[in-house]
């Protein structure tokens, strides 16, 4: 391949257009048009800058062939995101699940200072977990900006079906907990120790659910290759929109967690307050709708 056929090749695959490439670059579309074609050829320090940016050696982006090279997932893309989609939606569905046991061990007679610590515990594991997993995704992001698209149609077919079963589930679920909710207060009083038992077997199904929804969404994304490698390549209008959108949503996590300490210690809600992580995640997804980057 030649470096126009590389050029074209590399900018299809990150999902930019001429116009964001030669943004990146700092030159004009019209320079990114002429390379396309072959009718130009950059200078070194541009040449090196497509190096860094699309990481390609020289050698490859000048006389190979950058496609032969990157066929298969050679960056255990696929393995990575499987596990990071693993991690997020079940530490996600712990803290919710937490909050319903947590309940359901004080019915059980045990100590609400036990109960209180194993949720605490709970919430603490699963932070790290947030934590860890998502710088090990902001390095993979910056060791691998561009990933090649491996996946075939009859793959990215499959899992659509399954990804509709995901959020029909979820939905599923919440609706089968609501029901079940009434009848079980048909039967039985509103009173303890049934509510506990009820808001417990409720928050376990609801955990499902959560489950359900971040792991197919997280999964939905890892086949879009395209939206990968655009969002390693942003412009930088982009780039300052996406940090400010994942300033805020930090912020609004850190604000919610505050909350429910503070209501767990002075008011003894650990059980109750559960609700606060829930508004922060709403309040993150409107805050990335946004204030985050818009679709080109």
């Amino acid at each position: 391949m030649s470096f126009s056929e590389n050029l074209q090749f590399l900018r299809a695959q990150a999902g930019v257009t001429q116009e964001q490439l030669a943004e990146q670059l700092d030159v004009s579309r019209q320079s990114v048009s002429k390379w396309e074609s072959a009718q130009s050829f950059p200078e070194m320090d541009t040449l090196l800058k497509i190096c860094d940016l699309y990481d390609v050696n020289l050698d490859t982006l000048l006389r190979g062939s950058v496609e032969e090279s990157r066929v298969g997932d050679t960056a255990k893309y696929d393995a990575f995101m499987t596990r990071f989609a693993w991690r997020i939606s079940l530490a996600t569905a712990a803290i919710i699940a937490a909050v319903g046991l947590c309940g359901l061990m004080e019915v059980l007679g045990l100590p609400e200072a036990l109960a209180g610590a194993a949720l605490l515990l709970v919430v603490t594991v699963c932070v790290v977990v947030f934590v860890v997993s998502g710088i090990q995704y902001a390095d993979f992001r910056k060791k691998n900006p561009v990933i090649t698209d491996f996946y075939t149609e009859e793959q990215k077919d499959a899992f659509q079906q399954r990804f509709i079963w995901h959020i029909a589930g979820g939905v599923g679920a919440i609706l089968f907990a609501v029901v079940l909710l009434a009848l079980f207060f048909s039967a039985f009083p509103e009173e303890e120790p049934y509510e506990s038992y009820s808001m417990a077997f409720f928050l376990l199904i609801v955990a499902g659910a959560v489950w359900s929804f971040i792991y197919g969404g997280i999964q939905h994304d890892k086949y879009d290759v395209a939206k990968y490698n655009r969002e390693n390549s942003p412009t930088p209008e982009a780039k300052r929109r996406s940090d400010l959108a994942g300033t805020v949503c930090a912020v609004i996590m850190l604000l919610a967690t505050a909350v429910y300490v503070g209501l767990g210690l002075a008011l003894y809600m650990w059980k109750t307050a559960w609700w606060v992580f829930a508004v922060g995640g709403i309040l993150c997804a409107v805050a990335s709708v946004v204030l985050g980057p818009k679709e080109e």
